[in-house]
C-alpha cells in the first residue's frame, strides 16, 4: 500500500489507460492486495500508451480535454443509444449486460413520465416499423432467382454468388428502362393507332428532297431472308415499334389535353439515364465509404485472411479445397507484394531508368495494339456501310452485315490474351497487374463502341455532292440515320449473345466431355473451365453499354436486353454447375459488388457521350421520327419553352443563364469539398482509433507481463518460505526431545 492509503483504496488500486493526475478513465485494471505494483508508482508512467502520451502532449489541460471529450464520447453514446433504441430491438445492440439493462431502466423511466398520448404514438411507430420489416422480408421470398442464387452462394461462395446477384440487378435495370421507354413513348403511339385516342402525324416539310425513306420491300421472298431481317434489323423488321423511324406521330390528344411524343422521347432519354446512375450511385455507396476509409495495412490484411477469411456459406468439399487454395494464393500474392515492394525500394538509379523505359516501350506497343484493332474496326464499318447486297449471297450478305460486330468480338477476345504476355514484362506487383490488364480490357471494349459510332456519324455526316448538303447529313445513303444507328447496335447485342451461347455449347461441354473421359495426363492437367468472375463481368457491362447507347435508337432495344439477360442467367448457371469450376486466382474485390459497379458507372458514362453528341449535334433526319421538323433532336426543349406562359419562361431561362449556373456550380463545389473533408475527418478518426486499439493492446500485453513477472516473483517467495519452513521442521525433528522440552 502507498504511504496513507486504505486497504480497501489498495486492493482496488487501478491503472488507467492513459494515466495523469486526477484522471478518470472507465478503463481500469483492478490489482490485488499486496501486489508488488501497489509498491511502484513509476509503473503506471512506464505504460506505452503513458509514455505516447508524454510525447503527444505538451501540457495538463490538454490531457484533460481529451478525457473530457472521452466522458462526453461516453455520454453521447448513450444518448444516441437511447434516441435509437425504438428503431432495433436492444438485443441488437453490441453493449455488455449491464449496459443493456442501464438502457432498459432509463427507458422504463422514460415510459413513466410520458403521457398516454405519447406512449400511442411510440407504440405505432413500433407497430409500423415491425409490418415494415415483415413486408421487407415477405418481398425477399419472393425476389427473383433468390433459391438459385443461394444455391450458387452455397456451392461456390459469395465470389460468384456477387456475380449472379450483379446479373439480376441488370435484368431489373433493362426491365425498368423498358417500361419507362413503352408507357410513355410506344404505348401512346400503339393506343393512338387503334383509334382509341386522337393523333397527329407529323408534318413534313416543303424540301422532298431529304424527305424520301422507303423501307425495301422484296415481295416474295425466301423464308431464309426473314431469318436474315431477323438477325439484321432490316426488312420487316425496320417498320415497326423496335427501331427510331416508325414513330411519327406528333401529339396525341384526349379531351383538352395533347401529349407531345418528340418531347417525351427525349426526356424520357434523359430520364433513363439518370435512373441508371442514381440506381448505381445507390448500389455502390457502401462499398464507396468502405473504401474511402480502408487503409493498405498489411498486418491487418494478413489477419483478416487468417481469422475471418473462410467463406462459411460453402457447403461443398471440392469448393471448400478451392477456397483453402485461394486462401493460399491470396497470402502469397500479399507476400509477394511485399517483395515487389522491397526491390522497389532497393533499386538503383539505373535500374529504375530501365524499368521505366521497358514499361514506356511496352505501353507504346500497347497503344499500337488498340490503334491497329480501332482502324480495323473503322475500315470494317467503312467496308459493310458501302456495301452492295445485290452483288452477293445471302449468306455472304449477312457476313457482310456483322462485319463491324465479328471485327470488334474478334479484337475482344484476341486483346486480353496479348496483354497478359505484354504485362508480365512491365514488373509491377501481382494486384496491380490484374488492375491494368482489366482497365486496358474495359478501355478496348468500350472504346471499340464508340469507334464504330464515331465511322458511322463519319460516313452519315459526310456530303461527297452538293445535293446533300441542304439537309446536313448525308441523306441519299441514310435516308433514316437513327435507323441505321439502331440496327448497329441491335446487331451487337444479337451477335454478343450469340457468342456467349457458342462458348457454352461448343467449348465449355465439350471441354468438361473431354476431361471427364479422357484418362490423358495432359488432358487432366487441362482440366475444367474456370469461371473467370472480371471476364464474365466485363461481357455483360459491354452488353448494358450497347443497351445504353442504342435505347435512343431502338426504343425496345431493352426488351430484347431483358431478355436476353435473363436466358444468360440460367446459361451461366447451367455452365457453372455442369462445365465450370471457381477460378483458383480469384479476383480480390469478388467478394463485394463495388468493383463491377463501378465498371458499370465507366460504361455508362461512356454511353452518355455519344447518345449526348447525336442528340445535341448531328442533325435530325427530316424523313423519318419525331424530330422531322427540328435542326437537331435537342430543340424541342427551348420551341417547347417558347409556348410557356411568360413567366415559366423567364424562370427557365433564369435557371438556364449564367447568373444562376455561377452560384450553383460554387455551391457544388462547396458541397463536395465538405463531404470530402467530412471523409478525410473519418479517415483520420479511423486512423486514430486504429492507434488506440493497438497502444490497448500493447498497455495488455505490458500488464500481461508485469503480471507474470509478479506472479513469478510470488512463487518463488512462496516456494522459499515453504522451503525454509520444511527446513526447519527437518531440524525440530533431528534435534532430541530433551532439547525440544527444554
Amino acid at each position: 500500500m502507498y504511504p496513507g492509503q486504505s486497504a480497501s483504496q489498495a486492493g482496488r488500486a487501478r491503472v488507467p489507460n492513459q494515466p495523469s493526475p486526477g484522471s478518470d478513465n472507465d478503463n481500469e485494471v483492478f490489482l490485488p492486495e499486496g501486489s508488488n505494483y501497489q509498491q511502484t508508482g513509476s509503473l503506471l508512467h512506464e505504460l506505452p500508451s503513458y509514455q505516447s502520451m508524454l510525447r503527444r502532449t505538451t501540457s495538463y489541460q490538454g490531457s484533460q480535454r481529451r478525457r473530457s471529450s472521452t466522458r462526453s464520447n461516453k455520454t453521447s453514446n448513450y444518448e444516441e443509444a437511447n434516441q435509437v433504441l425504438d428503431l432495433r430491438p436492444l438485443r441488437e445492440y453490441a453493449l455488455s449486460i449491464q449496459e443493456k439493462r442501464k438502457l432498459r431502466e432509463l427507458k422504463e423511466a422514460q415510459s413513466r413520465n410520458t403521457t398516454g398520448w405519447e406512449q400511442w404514438k411510440a407504440n405505432r411507430g413500433k407497430t409500423w416499423r415491425r409490418c415494415g420489416e415483415e413486408a421487407q422480408e415477405l418481398l425477399s421470398h419472393l425476389q427473383l432467382w433468390r433459391h438459385d442464387i443461394r444455391s450458387i452462394e452455397g456451392k461456390f461462395g459469395t465470389g460468384i454468388q456477387s456475380y449472379f446477384s450483379f446479373l439480376r440487378f441488370l435484368v431489373f435495370l433493362n426491365f425498368i428502362i423498358f417500361i419507362m421507354m413503352f408507357a410513355f413513348i410506344t404505348l401512346p403511339i400503339v393506343i393512338s393507332r387503334h383509334g382509341i385516342f386522337n393523333s397527329s402525324n407529323i408534318v413534313y416539310n416543303a424540301d422532298t428532297v431529304c424527305t424520301v425513306y422507303i423501307v425495301g420491300s422484296r415481295g416474295l421472298t425466301y423464308f431464309y431472308n426473314y431469318i436474315i431481317d431477323l438477325l439484321s434489323g432490316t426488312g420487316f423488321l425496320e417498320s415497326t415499334y423496335l427501331f427510331y423511324g416508325y414513330y411519327t406521330v406528333d401529339i396525341v390528344s384526349y379531351a383538352n389535353y395533347n401529349y407531345s411524343l418528340p418531347l417525351a422521347y427525349l426526356l424520357v432519354t434523359i430520364a433513363y439515364l439518370l435512373v441508371s446512375l442514381l440506381w448505381i450511385v445507390k448500389r455502390s455507396v457502401e462499398g464507396f465509404k468502405q473504401s474511402l476509409v480502408h487503409d493498405e495495412d498489411r498486418f491487418q490484411s494478413y489477419c483478416n485472411k487468417l481469422f475471418a477469411g473462410w467463406d462459411f456459406c460453402i457447403i461443398d468439399e471440392d469448393t471448400a479445397h478451392l477456397k483453402h487454395s485461394s486462401l493460399q494464393y491470396e497470402l502469397r500474392t500479399d507476400l509477394e507484394e511485399e517483395r515487389v515492394r522491397q526491390k522497389i525500394a532497393e533499386r538503383t538509379r539505373r535500374q529504375t531508368i530501365s524499368i521505366y523505359f521497358i514499361r514506356t516501350v511496352l505501353n507504346i506497343i500497347v497503344l499500337s495494339i488498340l490503334g491497329v484493332c480501332f482502324y480495323a474496326i473503322y475500315v470494317a464499318t467503312v467496308f459493310a456501310q458501302g456495301y452492295n447486297s445485290v452483288q452477293g449471297t445471302a449468306a455472304v450478305n449477312l457476313v457482310v452485315e456483322y462485319l463491324p460486330s465479328i471485327v470488334i468480338t474478334a479484337a475482344n477476345f484476341i486483346t486480353p490474351i496479348i496483354f497478359q504476355m505484354i504485362v508480365r514484362y512491365e514488373d509491377y506487383s501481382p494486384a496491380f497487374v490484374i488492375r491494368i490488364t482489366l482497365m486496358r480490357c474495359v478501355f478496348m471494349r468500350l472504346v471499340s463502341i464508340g469507334v464504330l459510332l464515331v465511322s458511322l456519324w463519319t460516313r452519315i455526316t459526310s456530303c461527297s455532292v452538293d445535293k446533300c448538303m441542304p439537309c446536313g447529313y448525308n441523306h441519299t445513303v441514310y435516308p433514316c440515320w437513327e435507323s441505321r444507328v439502331g440496327q448497329e447496335m441491335y446487331k451487337l447485342m444479337i451477335f454478343d449473345f450469340i457468342i456467349i451461347c457458342a462458348l457454352t455449347i461448343f467449348v465449355e461441354f465439350p471441354r468438361k466431355l473431354i476431361v471427364t473421359y479422357c484418362p490423358n495426363k495432359l488432358v487432366q492437367w487441362w482440366g475444367l473451365q474456370e469461371f473467370e468472375i472480371p471476364e464474365n463481368v466485363l461481357n455483360i457491362v459491354y452488353g448494358q453499354t450497347i443497351c445504353w447507347i442504342g435505347t435512343f435508337y431502338s426504343p425496345l432495344l431493352p426488351a430484347i436486353a431483358t431478355v436476353k439477360y435473363f436466358i444468360i442467367f440460367y446459361i451461366k448457371k447451367i455452365s457453372l454447375m455442369q462445365n465450370c469450376r471457381p477460378a483458383t486466382r480469384p479476383f480480390r474485390a469478388s467478394s463485394s459488388n463495388f468493383f463491377f459497379l463501378l465498371v458499370l458507372l465507366i460504361g455508362l458514362v461512356l454511353a452518355c457521350i455519344p447518345v449526348g453528341f447525336g442528340i445535341a449535334q448531328v442533325p435530325a433526319s427530316r424523313a423519318c421520327g419525331p424530330f422531322v421538323n427540328f435542326s437537331t433532336s435537342w430543340e424541342i426543349i427551348p420551341f417547347t419553352v417558347s409556348t410557356l406562359p411568360t413567366g415559366a419562361q423567364k424562370f427557365l431561362y433564369g435557371i438556364a443563364s449564367e447568373a444562376f449556373a455561377v452560384p450553383f456550380f460554387v455551391l457544388i463545389c462547396l458541397i463536395m469539398f465538405y463531404f470530402v473533408a467530412l471523409a478525410g475527418a473519418h479517415k483520420r478518426v479511423v486512423i486514430q482509433l486504429r492507434e488506440q486499439l493497438a497502444m490497448e493492446g500493447r498497455d495488455k500485453l505490458f500488464l500481461i507481463r508485469k503480471i507474470t513477472e509478479a506472479e513469478s516473483e510470488e512463487i518463488k517467495s512462496i516456494k522459499g518460505i515453504s522451503h525454509r519452513k520444511h527446513g526447519l521442521q527437518r531440524r525440530m525433528l533431528q534435534r532430541p526431545p530433551d532439547d525440544i522440552d527444554a
